[in-house]
């Protein structure tokens, strides 16, 4: 009955469910496809701290790394002039690289691998969620291939045409732009570096602006906003789609892996978790995709539940620490709707003065420093900081705890989780009903509480108010 029902097979469930398996607790996935999607790269930005989470799941932060493309320059250019060019510190051995580009098939591949390999976690491909009640027991669940399922409590990861969130009745509130954008993977041998570029109004795209990414295998993913009058299925055929093409590869020969079309959206649930259940990733927001906000945000949704369901399956937990789910993680989509909500405004313009404000920015930025700063072609993904969350001590600042080589060689954030961690000398009287705690060394002076998810809970002194700060982080008081 301890088992928890996660309800979507893609990253965001998968990582939920192999991170409930990593602290013990077993899981049924409810995926509704029978099997994956076979082109199309989707996502294809993962940020160096949710890396690390997928490093606690069996090693899949390495593996991306290991297949993908490492990224360090990003230039962007205002028509023919090159404006802005930002540089990341080049990886020094410890710890990942700051971007890695992996299309989201090839990272639902090795988490797929690494759910079969897990016992705790019964994957059940062709299984559409049709029903969900829930009671002070549990949650049930049935599904279009005649499963009754029984958990303690459900992970809705299921997408933006979420059927969990319609059978909980919530609304998903927010906008979608009207402008559209064509994406097309190509296979060809360019002649610049691998790293990202973005064009502000070229002349091959008037108005409007084109980003190009880096994969592996030789393979660019090219997006193009385009007008919202224009025939897409006649875009996306040969002819049209080959005059965008060359205007990026010139004469060199390519070929075209995929190629679809979008719009971005801008919504969210009122809450995030109804009673039992916890919606995660894109069931519980949609953002647009500038910033790689997505998916990196749904991976650490789904950190953020597993390990507070974890610990109140443990008998760990106290009545505040699932209520903190919505209050963090909602926090957390609120911060990243309000940066890509600026940048569209900034893309994609709607009135007469966010369009007056882009053309000056631009226009300025050739010859002018301060303007530059003012470009914004999305915000890279950041871990949220938790200072205002219940679960944080005065003080202990909420952030994502600072990486560390330990005497013995290891890096500090893959050890993180299942359990809390403290880092100082544990000394100070714990709560009788206190979970098993890591102790490390890590050189650092007082005593540090550190969450399964890596967030420091409480900086401390000394070790005599770790208790306290420890009830606190369970959610049985401030």
């Amino acid at each position: 009955m301890d088992r928890v029902i996660v309800v979507g097979g893609g990253p965001v469930g998968l990582v939920a469910a192999l991170l409930l398996a990593r602290a013990g607790v077993p899981s049924v996935v409810c995926e509704a496809t029978g099997a994956r999607e076979t082109v199309g790269s989707r996502s294809i930005c993962m940020q160096r701290d949710v890396l690390d989470v997928l490093q606690r799941c069996g090693g899949v932060g390495a593996a991306i790394v290991e297949q993908g493309v490492t990224w360090s320059t990003g230039r962007t250019y205002y028509r023919e002039h090159e404006v802005l060019t930002l540089r990341f510190p080049e990886p020094t051995g410890v710890g990942f690289p700051p971007f890695t580009n992996l299309g989201q098939l090839a990272v639902e591949r090795l988490l797929d691998e690494r759910a079969a390999a897990e016992p705790l976690v019964d994957v059940r491909w062709a299984a559409r969620v049709v029903s969900l009640a829930q009671d002070d027991g549990g949650v049930s669940v049935r599904t279009d291939r005649g499963d009754e399922l029984r958990g303690a409590y459900c992970v809705a990861a299921d997408g933006a045409r979420s059927t969990v969130r319609r059978l909980l009745g919530l609304p998903f509130d927010g906008h979608s732009f009207t402008d559209q954008f064509l994406i097309a993977d190509i296979r060809a041998r360019l002649p610049f570096a691998a790293e990202r570029r973005f064009f502000f109004d070229p002349e091959w795209n008037p108005g409007r602006q084109v980003l190009v990414h880096p994969q592996p295998d030789d393979v660019w993913r090219i997006d193009w906003q385009v007008p919202t009058d224009i025939d897409l299925d006649a875009d996306l055929g040969a002819d049209h789609l080959d005059g965008r093409i060359r205007r990026i590869v010139g004469d060199a020969p390519y070929e075209v892996v995929w190629a679809s079309a979008y719009r971005f959206h801008q919504r969210r649930v009122p809450t995030m978790r109804v009673g039992r259940v916890l919606l995660a990733g894109d069931a519980a927001h949609l953002m647009s995709p500038f910033g790689a906000r997505g998916l990196n945000s749904g991976i650490q949704d789904a950190e953020n539940a597993a390990w507070k369901l974890a610990h109140v399956l443990a008998g760990w937990g106290g009545p505040g620490l699932l209520d903190s789910y919505d209050a963090e993680r909602g926090a957390a989509a609120d911060e990243n709707l309000a940066v890509t909500g600026a940048t569209m405004r900034f893309l994609a313009p709607q009135t007469d003065a966010e369009r007056a404000h882009r053309a000056d920015v631009l226009a300025r930025s050739v010859h002018d420093p301060a303007a530059r700063a003012e470009i914004d072609s999305g915000r890279l993904a950041a871990p949220f900081a938790y200072g205002a969350s219940p679960l944080t001590a005065p003080g202990g600042g909420g952030a994502l705890c600072d990486d560390a080589v330990l005497a013995s060689g290891a890096r500090l954030r893959p050890l993180f989780g299942p359990l809390f961690t403290v880092l100082g000398p544990p000394g100070g009287l714990l709560p009788a009903d206190a979970p098993p705690l890591r102790l490390l060394d890590a050189g650092r002076p007082g005593v540090t509480l550190v969450r399964p998810d890596g967030h420091v809970a409480a900086v401390l002194d000394s070790a005599a108010g770790l208790g306290p700060a420890l009830r606190r982080a369970l959610g049985h008081s401030t």
